[in-house]
């Protein structure tokens, strides 16, 4: 019986680093956003 049924996908697959790279500057973008934001209203 095979440890794994899915498909497996590589841990650094160039789509999965690319995702996540844009994952964390989305995320990045809205924590300055929010920031600034905030300095902005004060």
């Amino acid at each position: 019986m095979p440890a794994e049924t899915t498909k497996p996908v590589p841990e650094n697959s160039p789509q999965a680093v690319e995702s996540e790279r844009g994952a964390v500057l989305a995320v990045l973008l809205m924590v300055i956003l929010g920031v600034a934001g905030i300095f902005a209203v004060s």
